[in-house]
């Protein structure tokens, strides 16, 4: 049943911000900026919930990121296609319980239904100093038979002291 309200809950969500919003390149940042909002909130309770480390590598952080999805959606995306540098990887969800009960009309193409699980990743990422690229490169509602989100490495984060101080 937790499944169905979230599903439920979230497509609530989106239809009110496709509501506010007439483009869907708006209604996809809206997402994201709602979804980076919560990650830089959760990523404080999975912290204290798990006692989780520092973690020493993106391969690390990659399986930080697949323990958190098993604890707050319970589902474990696989994690692969790592690049060459070992710095980008891809999660693959088999089932998504945000696309439960979906289907995209052909106007909402351009719809990134899950994006906002895109800025939960990146907000909750940049929370711990990692700079990001999140995106959806396969999705189930799209036609793929999964959902696939590229986490892209870009910079560490170091934090900014006010002038004057050391």
């Amino acid at each position: 049943m937790e499944g169905e309200l979230l599903a439920l809950t979230y497509g609530a969500v989106v239809a009110r911000v496709l509501k506010d919003y007439e483009r869907t390149d708006e209604v996809n940042a809206q997402l994201d900026k709602m979804g980076y909002n919560v990650g830089v909130r959760l990523i404080d309770d999975f912290l204290a919930k798990n006692r989780h480390g520092r973690c020493k590598n993106m391969h690390e952080t990659a399986e930080a990121i697949q323990s958190a999805f098993k604890q707050y959606i319970n589902v474990q995306p696989q994690v692969g296609k790592w690049n060459d540098a070992q710095n980008s990887f891809s999660l693959t969800l088999d089932t998504n319980p945000l696309t439960s009960f979906v289907e995209l009309p052909a106007e909402l193409g351009g719809l990134c239904y899950c994006q906002f699980i895109c800025g939960i990743l990146r907000g909750a990422l940049e929370m711990i100093q990692l700079e990001t690229k999140v995106q959806i490169v396969a999705d189930n509602l799209k036609g793929s038979s999964v959902t696939e989100i590229r986490v892209s490495f870009i910079k560490k984060l170091v934090d900014a002291l006010p002038v004057g101080e050391d």
